[in-house]
Order: C-alpha cells, then structure tokens, then sequence
C-alpha cells in the first residue's frame, strides 16, 4: 500500500461518519444572517469563497457585490494574474497562426514520424494544457466570479469538442473570441460569435456543407486550402436551433433544419481568406441559391446574408427567451426552477432585445435568487468542486496537470464532452458513491501539500509527486479552511471531524458533505 493509498484509506472511515450527518438530497437551512447572504451569493455567484471573500461581501452587502459582479470591467483582473496569463503563448496566437501550427505539425509528422509524430505530440499537448490553464486560473484567481462561471456556462451551451481534429488547436480561441466577451453582452453577439468561429463550423462539420452538384475546383486552380465537400449537411443548422436558440420544443420542423442548413452553406473555414484574424470565409460557389421555406415565410437568395438573418431571427424568437432563461435558472437557482423567475427572465431577454446582464441582473435580483431557500441543495459538479476547492485553499497553481487530470478522472474533462448538448449540472447526472470517493482523494492529496500544483510541470505522475511530497506548498490547515468557509461547515461537521488526527482534518473538511454542496 502506498502513502498516498494509506492516507486515505486512514481518511475515509472518518469521512463517511461524517457523511452520515448528511440527509441527501435536502438540507436544512439556517436563517438568512449576514455572513450566510454572503456565502450564500460567493457560492451562488462564484465559486465559493476565498480567504476574506465572505468579510469583503459583508462589509460591501450582496447587492453591491452582484452588481460589480454584472460589471467586470470595473474590477480589472490582478498583475500576477495577468503575469501568468501573458506566459501561456499559444492562447494568443490568432485563429489563422493555431490552424497553420496545427496543419504543419501533422503534415511534419508524416513526413517524419521519429521526430514528427512526437513533435506534433508536444504541440498538440502545449496548447491543451495552455488552454486549460488559462481556464483555471482565471475560474480560480478572477475577482470576476461571476463572468467565470458564465464562460463555463455559456461555453458549455455552445459546446465543442477539443478530441475531434482541428478543434485540439482551437479551444482557447474559441473560449477567447467566441465566449469570454459575450457572456454579458447582447445574445445575439454571442450567438454570432459561435457560428463564425473555426471550432464551431469544424465540430458541427458546417465547413463542409454544399449546395447540391458543388463541384470543388481543382488541384492548383486558385482553390486554396478549402475545405472539402460532402454535400449538404445539417449537423449545425439542428443544435443551432434545438441546442443553441430555440430548444427542442421551439415549434420547428425536420424541413425547418434542412432549409436552415441550405440557407448556411458556404459558411466554412479558409485562413488564408478570412478576414483579419478569423479564418471563417463565405464561400459563395458552395452556397444554395435556390429559394428556401423557413419557419414559414420564403427566404431568397441573399448569400451570406441568408444565415445571419436566420441568426437574427432566432435570436429574438420567444422561444429563445424562454430557452435560455430556464437554463441559466437552473444553472444558478435550481434543477427545476421556479417558472415564474424563468418567465420573467424571458420578458427581461425579449425587451432588452437579448442582454444578458439585464437577464442575469433580473435572476440575481429576484427574490427566488437572493431569498437563499435553495442555499446548500445543489450538488457541485466535479469543475465546481475543483474550483471552489482550490479557492478556499488558496495553494499556487503553477502546475495545471494534476487538476486537468483530476477532472478527467472524476468524469468532466475540460472541454471534453463530445456531444454538442454539453455537461449535465443537475444533481442526478454526478450524485453517486463513486464521485464521492474520487473526490475524497483529491481532499486528501490537495490537503497533504504534495499534489504538484505549485511546481514547473514535468512528467512525473501525480502519485509519485505525492510520494516524494513535491506539491510545493504547505499542508493544509482546518482551521484555515474554517476561517474561510465560514458557517457554511456545520457545527456537525466539525464536530466530527474534530474527533480525527490533526493532520487528516483539512482532507476531511474538503471532503466533507457540507463543503460538496452549495
């Protein structure tokens, strides 16, 4: 048996006492106080507290914190943040620099496959792990809490799929270009931004969608790198309306998808002849010129114009509205949420024609949200228990590996849902005993100090980082925790988890069932 495997072997017979404590699904609640408001919205809001996160909120009260969290332009993000973020080289080369890299490094690797392949390896791992960290940290580190958890919102609304081909180059810039700015903006931005991005055409295949009897031009005719050409296909147009816009109840048809994916062909990926930094390019000679019925009125030929006016359309369709209430309602209220703060977030979407902080500023508001009666009956997914979990314990994230691995292992790798519906967030899609146990591992290597979180990555595995205690930082301390998390850890809790050795204590508090959910 190993340290790591003693250590929580010694860990878990604690940890279920202390989950014995906990009626799941419900949880009773304490009376709205001050510092229950305040951890209430930091783990609503945000991630969880951070150390004097709950007494900055109490001092400021929760409406002035919702509102700065609606404007995170008035809270810039801090220099060391800034610092690590301006390392990270591959999450700022442009769409048209990624797509070349990417090409290059696979065309090297079958020309050479000794070097090549373990070449295109080392790239293809930069950017993945560049990408990924640039995520954590900022969900870790941002004052911006709220703008964090709406990228990992929104992102997932629009998924992509970093495991299909191209789209391994992409996720940054897609996170960068296509979410992060939008995320409190006008709707429609966002929903444009998603259709012309390079990782959205590849993973729904729209680049390559033709009119019917498209005939490519040939070889060293002026064609380019185009994209090839597999007829019609209507991948985009069906999750642009069932996933991204209308919902799968929005009142459309089969013909509705087929004549909205003729009215998006042409819409593919050039970087040699998009414009400016963006590698989308309107291909005219792929586009459908005939007429099309859609969503019953005629829409003729107008090229590009055809799919953003469909873009505009579903954009401020009423069934849009209420579409993307309910989610965000359930994101940030509950599995079912109250249909009244659904239909009143819908009113607010259609009469700001689609601003999100408006909508977002009627959920954060109401007093469904802020009467706090769903406080600590919601479940953390895994990204949120990683999350809020590093927040709270404040260890430097130098190293993002492990907490990449982490999140793979516990079933929600980052950016790696392949299917375009994105990750569940309801309690029943991660409530199990499983999850439970993965999770009491990672409190237990996260609280030893030994995870190498704080050190420059290297190939070593996390086990034996663990072994020779290479995390580069300093056990953790319960009351540390305490101090941060407050009275969201019961009286319960603490009082079991008095009763085990001092140096388990802060492994049991992470692992605890009060600090699972929020």
């Amino acid at each position: 048996m190993t340290r790591r495997q003693a250590a929580l072997h010694a860990v878990l017979p604690a940890w279920l006492a202390v989950s014995c404590l906990w009626g799941l699904p419900g949880v009773s609640q304490a009376a709205p106080a001050t510092e229950a408001q305040a951890l209430y919205v930091l783990n609503r809001v945000a991630y969880g507290p951070a150390p004097g996160d709950v007494a900055r909120v109490m001092a400021s009260g929760v409406d002035r914190y919702i509102d700065d969290q609606l404007h995170p332009e008035r809270t810039p993000l801090p220099a060391a943040l800034q610092q690590q973020l301006a390392g990270l080289q591959t999450t700022r080369l442009s769409q048209d620099a990624l797509i070349r890299q990417f090409r290059q490094a696979a065309q090297a690797a079958k020309k050479d496959p000794d070097t090549g392949k373990q070449d295109r390896q080392d790239l293809y791992r930069q950017i993945t792990e560049e990408a990924g960290q640039a995520r954590l940290l900022q969900a870790v580190n941002s004052p911006n809490q709220l703008q964090e958890a709406l990228v990992e919102f929104w992102f997932n609304h629009f998924n992509v799929f970093q495991g299909k081909g191209l789209d391994r180059a992409l996720m940054a810039s897609y996170e960068r270009e296509a979410i992060r700015p939008f995320v409190l903006g006008r709707f429609r931005d966002l929903l444009g931004a998603t259709a012309h991005h390079p990782a959205m055409l590849f993973y729904l295949d729209n680049w390559l969608s033709v009119a019917p009897g498209y005939q490519p031009p040939r070889r060293g005719a002026g064609a380019g790198q185009q994209a090839k050409a597999s007829g019609l296909n209507e991948n985009y147009a069906r999750e642009l309306m069932e996933l991204h816009t209308l919902g799968v109840d929005g009142g459309y048809t089969q013909t509705d998808v087929t004549e909205l994916a003729r009215m998006l062909t042409g819409w593919t990926i050039n970087p040699r002849q998009g414009s400016d930094d963006s590698a989308f390019y309107f291909d005219l000679r792929r586009h459908d010129t005939g007429t099309k019925q859609w969503l019953g009125h005629a829409v003729s030929n107008q090229g590009q114009r055809e799919g953003e006016m469909a873009l505009d359309e579903l954009a401020r369709a009423p069934a849009t509205a209420h579409h993307i209430s309910a989610q965000l309602a359930q994101y940030f209220v509950a599995d079912n949420p109250p249909p009244a703060l659904v239909e009143r977030m819908a009113q607010t979407f259609t009469r700001t024609d689609g601003d999100l902080r408006e909508v977002m500023r009627t959920l954060l508001t109401s007093p469904e949200f802020l009467s706090g009666s769903n406080a600590g009956t919601r479940f953390k997914t895994p990204y949120r228990y990683v999350i809020s979990s590093l927040r709270a314990s404040a260890v430097p994230l130098t190293n993002p590996r492990p907490v990449l691995r982490t999140l793979a292992q516990m079933g929600m790798p980052l950016y790696g849902w392949q299917t375009p519906d994105g990750y569940k967030v309801t309690d029943a899609a991660w409530l199990n005993q499983d999850a439970l146990a993965k999770r009491a591992t990672f409190a237990t290597a996260l609280a030893s100090g030994k995870l190498p979180l704080a050190k420059a990555p290297d190939d070593m595995d996390d086990a034996s980082a663990v072994a020779q205690g290479r995390g580069g930082y300093a056990p953790l301390e319960a009351d540390a925790l305490y101090a941060t998390l407050g009275s969201s850890i019961s009286g319960k809790t603490r009082t079991a988890i008095a009763q085990s050795p001092a140096r388990l204590q802060a492994a049991l508090v992470l692992g605890s069932p009060d600090f699972m959910k929020y």
